[in-house]
């Protein structure tokens, strides 16, 4: 029997359709009008009055563990440097109860306000809280009952060569479950990039997890830091495994130098997951995904000790994309849409993430005249369902 029925609704601003689903899986897809009802015994039906239906939001880039939403405003303070931020934290967290399930399931209820069904989320793994975190993080998303599908990335925030003990952490991490573990800058903070990256790839070799690497150096150094990954994934086997983070030497490459590491970087079919910071130099996503570089959009922090800003909302992040990479027209906001949609399935392995037959039932509802006006105005979520039951109205979370 259908459990829910989302009728008179637009996907993709298509001509409208009742859409049904049944055990968490969209089962059938009905021009609206065209017939009988898809099925008179299911157990709700929804009018969605023609709004705009969207696939799920899938933020490909968060760290739910870390964020001061709900307490009292935080000033920002320490040096404006990766490093002066790491230490800043490092600080401060203890005073603010950070790792908590509170903090945590706090931030996927915001996620989930705004339509985020799915996340992939770096979850701190250091000397101070050890492997915590990730129990926290998940003990969160089993508080919504599974509203939002999390997958846990074990991430070295203080650094990994250079923290005696950190790799080990990793390792614990990755044994009892972690679905990747995760790198930063290993020229720039461990300053032994060959170091980091030989413990990172042993570690997802042995335990078959992935791996999502953050990069914020520049220029050539960045671009030299891309091909030691790709060599090492290619080396490896872990071709569709690994990710890369922000990574914004990529857009600061001269054409020529940018081409031929995009050659590297598509033939180790290594993705990249970007947060679009406004100021950062534009990637070349044209030629990425003509490449089969998968690009996800992810939120980052949200109201953390690194930056006050951030609400969860990827929608504007796709806006902030468009924005950045100076996209005008229709089918280009279109495919920014889809980067923070059907396009993120892969980062929280889901082979198909679309409003098709067989796919996940996560759908967002929204008051937009088509795909393009949905971006540019990121309308409130006036619905949202997450595996087949209704967890959002008017903007309410209902877990």
């Amino acid at each position: 029997m259908t459990d829910l029925v989302l009728a008179d609704v637009r996907p993709w601003d298509g001509e409208p359709v009742d859409l049904a689903i049944s055990d968490g899986t969209i089962t059938d897809l009905r021009p609206t009008g065209s017939g009988p009802p898809l099925d008179p015994a299911a157990t709700e039906v929804v009018d969605g009055r023609g709004r705009l239906a969207l696939p799920g939001f899938v933020n490909a880039h968060a760290h739910v563990d870390k964020s001061w939403l709900g307490h009292p405003w935080q000033p920002f303070a320490g040096e404006a440097t990766t490093q002066g931020r790491i230490a800043h934290e490092r600080a401060e967290r203890d005073r603010l109860g950070i790792p908590s399930v509170e903090t945590a399931a706090r931030v996927l209820r915001e996620l989930l306000r705004y339509g985020t069904t799915a996340i992939r989320t770096h979850v701190d793994v250091d000397l101070g809280v050890g492997i915590d975190g990730i129990g926290m993080v998940r003990e969160a998303a089993e508080g919504l009952g599974g509203a939002v599908a999390v997958e846990v990335v074990a991430f070295p925030q203080d650094g990994v060569i250079r923290r005696g003990g950190v790799l080990d952490l990793l390792e614990q991490a990755a044994r009892a479950g972690a679905d990747g573990i995760g790198g930063l800058d290993p020229s720039a903070i461990d300053r032994d990039p060959v170091a980091q990256l030989d413990g990172l790839f042993a570690i997802a070799e042995r335990y078959g997890c992935g791996l999502d690497i953050h990069l914020h150096s520049g220029g050539e150094l960045g671009a030299f830091e891309f091909e030691l990954i790709a060599e090492r994934t290619r080396r490896a086997g872990l071709q569709g495994r690994v990710n890369v983070s922000h990574g914004f030497a990529l857009g600061q490459l001269p054409l020529d130098r940018q081409a031929a590491v995009l050659d590297q970087l598509g033939d180790a079919g290594i993705s990249w997951a970007t947060v679009a910071p406004i100021g950062s130099a534009p990637l070349p996503w044209r030629a990425m995904l003509d490449r089969g570089i998968a690009i996800g959009l992810g939120t980052d922090g949200i109201r953390d000790l690194w930056s006050p800003y951030g609400t969860g909302d990827l929608l504007r992040v796709a806006l902030d994309f468009a924005r950045l990479h100076g996209l005008r027209h229709d089918e280009d906001l279109v495919e920014a849409a889809r980067l923070a949609t059907s396009a993120g399935g892969r980062f929280v392995s889901r082979p198909v993430h679309d409003l098709v037959v067989g796919a996940p039932a996560d759908v967002v509802l929204l008051d937009a005249e088509n795909v393009p006006d949905a971006v540019v105005r990121a309308p409130d979520r006036a619905l949202v369902v997450a595996g087949g039951q209704v967890v959002v109205e008017d903007g309410q979370v209902l877990r």
